[in-house]
């Protein structure tokens, strides 16, 4: 069991799903810059993020809910949680159901559906209850995805908080891994994996001289 001091945010998982020298550079050395693509998820959130609730007959809904897990050392927002009323051997249940809300299209890792599981897990701390399943609401498409939290699903969320952990403790920050997920990052200037990274050398050559074109360019404008 872990203090409240040493809590991991539950949205940092995704970071380190997407890359692990990204994770190092937001949360061990502090870095961001934002992109077209975080300031669209940030509006996309302020949607989600009212803190209105609402109830109705079957349905309760809970924005902005507070999460934390002692045990997996996390803690962090819902952006929405639906409380779905059930009848079970003639009591009333309100299972929870977190609902995530994404810009965009579903993305080929499986950062998101990490990020949604990590929630269930600390609801079904904070509740003690079971949760099955939740969705992950992509805004380009306008419509959810069921996610199901097996236990492949759940073994994932534990091993990258203990990942997590360990590269805080080393602090160490891993090397740049060049690929075309870098085109997405809105910290790819401060980590140039181009130059440092695994592309191949005529690229490192080309990415040099680009940075010294538009220097000598500002320079001369």
């Amino acid at each position: 069991m872990l203090s409240d001091t040493e809590l991991l945010l539950i949205s940092s998982l995704q970071h380190i799903v997407f890359c692990e020298r990204q994770w190092a550079l937001i949360h061990i050395e502090q870095q961001w810059q934002d992109n077209v693509l975080t300031v669209e998820g940030k509006q996309l959130h302020e949607r989600a993020d009212s803190g209105f609730s609402e109830s109705r007959a079957e349905l309760r809904i809970e924005r902005s809910l507070r999460l934390r897990s002692l045990k997996l050392g996390l803690t962090g927002v819902a952006d929405v949680v639906e409380f779905h009323r059930e009848e079970r051997e003639g009591n009333l249940f309100w299972l929870p159901f977190p609902v995530e809300y994404k810009r965009g299209r579903e993305r080929p890792d499986t950062g998101d559906r990490v990020q949604l599981c990590a929630q269930a897990i600390c609801l079904e701390e904070m509740l003690g209850v079971d949760i099955p399943r939740g969705a992950i609401f992509y805004g380009q498409p306008r419509r959810r995805t069921q996610v199901e939290f097996d236990e492949e699903l759940r073994k994932t969320v534990a091993e990258l908080c203990e990942q997590a952990r360990k590269m805080i403790e080393t602090g160490d920050i891993p090397p740049p891994r060049f690929g075309s997920h870098c085109k997405n990052c809105s910290l790819v200037n401060e980590c140039m994996p181009e130059i440092s990274g695994n592309a191949d050398k005529g690229q490192a050559e080309k990415y040099i001289q680009k940075l010294l074109k538009e220097a000598v360019d500002e320079a001369t404008a």
